[in-house]
């Protein structure tokens, strides 16, 4: 244990030294960072967003198609210019990736859609490309490929480490982000319309809490994007989670520990951005709702400090919601959760903090009801927190000052 811990102490030093002579990862139309804030064309630039993450499923076919136009087009209406979804779909039904570099290029069709009315409605998008969870495939499908192969694998942690399915997934990114979209004729490394690329949904490893598997696999997948697409963002998928780099800060935490480490795994050179999620109806159960309004204001602002001060890079929420499922839920609770943490985010972007942004899980389409998850919102259906989220969108284009790159301008 100990040398687990004066190893990971020694990547992070390493790594802290490190960032401080990075220089600016911004292009012409391309979202990019300077220091601790997202830059377009050299100038801050500013988020307000939603999760949908069945964009590509609806675009896939014809029938559900314009539930993706609609949702983007209701976005647009109301001030979101950020939408994050998924780039994965791993075996099963419909799936995007039906075997190891195997694709289904209807569904492919599906991602290009989803990718050409982004951009005709002014929506940036952030592309995640594996799921933690069973959702979609996820890590637990690509270490079954690899069992059917007739490679053994402890369990589904063995993603992060076993070099057979490393290169599946490395497969993976390199058929995402040379994809030539069939619609525009543009790679998907060479769109502006993308805003960046996540390495894994909510990535945790319970099977080594000391982080070095997710440390190491941070670093090789985000070095490996990079060397495909220099263009765009890259950022882990992460919730947040604190661990060995700076144990102290642990304290931060829910409780427990999930494998991940907050500090070092974005202090990796390749990782341009960080990212928290809140979720403390599951976080803290049980606790009332000043417990979870006092641990969700911490939690970002804590964040937010280490973002700035520790890791020198700019952070976004990617991902809040309120769930009708949990103890006292009404639509008063959900607009008044928005509203603190629209607030956090505003105050910290208006004093030229490091927070670009923060998407709500998630925007629903109507008729949808079978997919509900308890946090969906359908916009046509929810007037009032359509209310708060204009006020957030109007607030954050107040500090942007230019517009969305159109086709003319690449």
């Amino acid at each position: 244990m100990l040398g687990k811990s004066l190893g990971i102490s020694f990547v992070f030093l390493a790594l802290l030294m490190a960032h401080h002579g990075e220089a600016e990862v911004a292009r012409d139309n391309f979202v990019g960072t300077r220091g601790s804030q997202f830059v377009m064309n050299g100038r801050p630039f500013y988020f307000n967003g939603f999760n949908s993450y069945w964009l590509m499923y609806m675009a896939s076919d014809s029938s559900t198609r314009d539930k993706v136009t609609d949702t983007f087009a209701q976005a647009s209406k109301y001030g979101m210019n950020l939408a994050r979804t998924w780039a994965f779909s791993d075996g099963g039904y419909r799936a995007l990736q039906t075997s190891p570099g195997v694709y289904n290029d209807d569904m492919f069709k599906g991602l290009d859609f989803v990718v050409s009315e982004a951009k005709k409605h002014g929506i940036y998008l952030l592309l995640s490309l594996v799921n933690n969870w069973e959702g979609f495939g996820g890590k637990r499908q690509y270490v079954q490929w690899a069992k059917d192969e007739g490679h053994y694998l402890n369990n589904d942690d063995d993603f992060f480490t076993n070099p057979i399915v490393k290169e599946y997934y490395k497969n993976h990114i390199k058929a995402i982000l040379t994809r030539i979209n069939s619609i525009t004729g543009v790679a998907y490394k060479d769109d502006p319309t993308i805003f960046g690329w996540e390495l894994i949904n909510e990535p945790r490893c319970q099977s080594d809490l000391s982080g070095k598997a997710i440390q190491d696999w941070v670093a090789e997948m985000s070095a490996y994007v990079k060397s495909i697409d220099t263009k765009h963002l890259v950022e882990v998928g992460m919730e947040g989670f604190y661990g060995e780099s700076m144990p102290e800060k642990k304290q931060n935490n829910p409780g427990y520990e999930v494998g991940t480490d907050f500090i070092a795994n974005n202090l990796v050179p390749h990782v341009d951005f960080t990212t928290i999620h809140l979720y403390p109806d599951q976080w803290v159960p049980g606790s009332n709702d000043e417990v979870q309004t006092e641990f969700v204001h911490k939690w970002i602002q804590t964040h937010i400090d280490d973002s700035k001060s520790v890791i020198g890079k700019p952070i976004m929420v990617t991902e809040f919601g309120k769930s009708s499922r949990s103890s006292g839920y009404n639509v008063e609770a959900r607009d008044n959760y928005f509203s603190d943490i629209f607030d956090s985010v505003y105050r910290c972007a208006r004093t030229g903090g490091p927070c670009g942004g923060a998407l709500f899980w998630q925007v629903m389409a109507q008729g949808m009801g079978d997919w509900s998850d308890g946090y969906d919102v359908v916009l046509e259906q929810s007037p009032s927190t359509v209310g708060v989220i204009s006020q957030q969108s109007r607030e954050i284009s107040s500090l942007n000052q230019i517009k969305f790159a159109t086709s003319a301008d690449y």
